[in-house]
Order: structure tokens, then C-alpha cells, then sequence
């Protein structure tokens, strides 16, 4: 398959370090070897490993955990085939249907594929049955995998119980879609920070376009990441979102996105963030040990 072309050209102006992990991008396609699944609530265009792996080596990011798209739905062949391109550098999150197999599970361990993604986001229609939910979770316990959890900001005190419940690590997209517009002291802020204190509760700083109340340079978004970088240093991660399905703003290309990472917090700080958290969650060797 030839490659298709991005029309992102702008490189950061933010270095990112050796080793930075984009923590949340997707593929679609292509078509004719990945079929979208027939039962999908949205339509995007192509957008392949090749595209994928562009921008990413524009802007420095050397490491990668690619999470299945639901219009692929649970046909995982899609994020195992970018895994097997470069095993040591990328990971997967899956998703699975409920009657999964243990062999099943093992096999997308030996494709790179860390975690499973649950989401609960009302518009998307496909909230999973809680018991389904923690017998999922039970299975892929002795695995050492993570569940990726998509919310709602509004639904984070209606999940808080079952969320302190999870035995495994459990992981908050996209900074849990808080409106910034609401402010630092809206109650689902703080019962994200609440939450995020939880010992197994880690948070991806990703998603600014989605939390952002203004757009362009998403830099109302930034107080949050920094509020969730102090509760939770050795448990933040980020992630790009691309090709950034359903955004909430245009954005004109990720390097924006890069170039917000030094308003998150100090070099210490954003190593962690980039480099040895995602190294600890994700299973890839830190090149700064």
C-alpha cells in the first residue's frame, strides 16, 4: 500500500525529548484490507499507518500506542498491523467483544496490545453492561493490562465507585472532557483531581482541542493539564488524538499541540509526562535508565 499524504507540514518548535510517546492517535483504514464495521456512528476518511508514521517522525515522537477506533469496531487487525511494523516502539489498546477468549487475549499480548478501551460517552450509543465491564476486567488482570476509560466530565461522580473499584490501572481520556469554559472549580474538575489521587488512576493530558471552550491556541485547556500534573506527576500521559475524530476545534496541525507542552510544566515534569511514564504503563524500555 502506498503511502497517502498529510497536509501537516510545520514542525514544533518544541523539542520533544528522545524516547516521547504520543500515547493516543488512531488509524482508519485502508479500506480495502481494514473495513470500517458495519455498526459505526461515524464515517471518517482513510487515514493509514503511513500517514500516521509521517507526522509523527516530523515532530520527533519516537514511540507510539495506537488506540482501536471504534468505526473499525472490534476487528483489531487494523492497530496490530502498525504494532508489527516496529514491535519495540509501539503498543495497542484494544477493543474486545465481551466473549472474548483467553487465547484471543493472548494473542493481541504478543501483537503489543496493552489494554482494553471501555467507552461510556453517551453520544457515541455504546456504554458496555457494568457486569460485562468487571468481568472484562478480571479477565485481563492476569495479563498486567490497563482499561482506557472515555467519559463524559459530567459522568465522572456517576463512575467514580465503579472506577475505585478497578484491581487494574485504569486510564482517563482526554483529561476526563472537561469544558474549560466551566473553569478550575467546576465539581467534575474536582472529582477528577479527587480520582486522579487514586493509586491505580493514571490521565492522559491529551485532547486540549476537545477541552478547550475557545479554540486556537487551546491555551485555556493548559491550566487544567497543569492542575492534574501537580495532583499526579508519576501518572499523566499525553497523546495527540490524531487524526482527531469528532473534534471540537479545527486544528491546523499536531505541532500546535507540541507547542503547548512546555506551558504544562518544567523539563522534569514534561520528561516524565513524554518519556518514563508511558515507558512504566505501556511496557517499552526507558532510554533515560
Amino acid at each position: 500500500m502506498a503511502p497517502t499524504t498529510s497536509i501537516q507540514q510545520r514542525k514544533s518548535n518544541y523539542q520533544l525529548p528522545a524516547g516521547a510517546c504520543d500515547t493516543h492517535c488512531h488509524i482508519w483504514g485502508p479500506l480495502e484490507l481494514y473495513p470500517f464495521a458495519e455498526q459505526r456512528n461515524y464515517t471518517p476518511p482513510e487515514c493509514d499507518k503511513y500517514v500516521l508514521r509521517a507526522m509523527h517522525q516530523r515532530l520527533g515522537i519516537s514511540r507510539v500506542v495506537v488506540v482501536q477506533p471504534i468505526v473499525h469496531g472490534t476487528d483489531n487487525r487494523v492497530t496490530l498491523d502498525a504494532i508489527a511494523d516496529d514491535p519495540a516502539n509501539y503498543r495497542g489498546i484494544a477493543l474486545v467483544d465481551a466473549d472474548v477468549s483467553d487465547a484471543e487475549l493472548l494473542t493481541l499480548h504478543e501483537g503489543g496490545v496493552r489494554g482494553i478501551r471501555f467507552g461510556f460517552v453517551k453520544h457515541l450509543k455504546a456504554r458496555p453492561d457494568l457486569g460485562e465491564f468487571r468481568r472484562m476486567v478480571d479477565k485481563i488482570a492476569s495479563l498486567g493490562w490497563h482499561v482506557l476509560i472515555h467519559l463524559d466530565a459530567a459522568d465522572i461522580e456517576e463512575l467514580r465507585e465503579l472506577l475505585c473499584e478497578v484491581p487494574v490501572p485504569f486510564v482517563i481520556d482526554h483529561m476526563g472532557r472537561i469544558d474549560a469554559g466551566s473553569g478550575l472549580e467546576q465539581p467534575a474538575f474536582k472529582q477528577l483531581l479527587t480520582l486522579a489521587t487514586q493509586p491505580n488512576c493514571w490521565v492522559k493530558l491529551s485532547g486540549a482541542d476537545r477541552v478547550s471552550a475557545t479554540g486556537g491556541t487551546f491555551m485555556d485547556a493548559v491550566p487544567f493539564a497543569q492542575a492534574l500534573m501537580r495532583v499526579t506527576p508519576d501518572r499523566v500521559l499525553w497523546g495527540t488524538d490524531f487524526p482527531h475524530p469528532n473534534p471540537r476545534h479545527a486544528i491546523g496541525d499536531d505541532a500546535d499541540l507540541v507547542d503547548l507542552l512546555p506551558h504544562f510544566g518544567d523539563p522534569p515534569a514534561l520528561h516524565k509526562l513524554l518519556v518514563s511514564n508511558p515507558a512504566r504503563l505501556y511496557d517499552f524500555s526507558d532510554p533515560s535508565q
